[in-house]
């Protein structure tokens, strides 16, 4: 027997603060990827750290990825098509840190110092030493709050360091492992 629940009311409805929302999600550990794109319209890289980074499905293959609305990354990716995701090693630390900073001028220069590849399938830089990276096309877009989701179809997984340990979020803070 399933059980649906009835939403309350919008006027009767609490909700909890930014600040105890972002308390409470901070005890959830994180691994950290870097979300990269080619931007069609003017040729440059864009980029970013996230740790909203999830698998969906499994056949077909799908990946989730929240990005702030309104933001560089979220007007690059509505222009195109596919972009691709890194996931960090803990060695790669200070690159998750340089992709977050708010408030950059440029992703050319965090680019240049951030060895990398292109992929084959989204033009996008796949940083070299992740742990493993994925390729992907836009299946849809949602609105959510003051993000937008997108849902990805995943053209390429690749594992190029199946022995490597995982940068992690955890508390407002880069860890690792053990």
């Amino acid at each position: 027997m399933r059980y649906v629940y009835p939403s309350p009311q919008p006027e009767a409805a609490t909700q909890a603060t930014p600040d105890e929302f972002r308390a409470a999600l901070s005890q959830l550990a994180s691994g950290v990827s870097l979300v990269t794109v080619h931007d069609p319209d003017d040729g440059e890289d864009a980029g970013m750290t996230a740790t909203s980074f999830l698998s969906v499905s499994l056949e077909p293959p799908l990946v989730l990825i929240s990005v702030r609305e309104d933001s560089r990354m979220d007007e690059v990716l509505s222009r195109a098509d596919t972009w691709a995701v890194s996931l960090l090693s803990e060695e790669q630390k200070a690159l998750g840190s340089r992709f977050a900073m708010k408030g950059r001028l440029s992703d050319r220069l965090l680019f240049a110092d951030a060895p990398h590849h292109r992929g084959p399938y989204s033009g996008a830089p796949l940083i070299d030493g992740a742990l493993a990276t994925v390729e992907c096309r836009t299946e849809q877009r949602m609105a959510a709050g003051d993000h937008t989701l997108l849902l990805g179809r995943v053209l390429e997984a690749t594992v190029p360091d199946p022995g490597g340990r995982p940068l992690l979020y955890f508390r407002g803070g880069y860890r690792a492992l053990g």
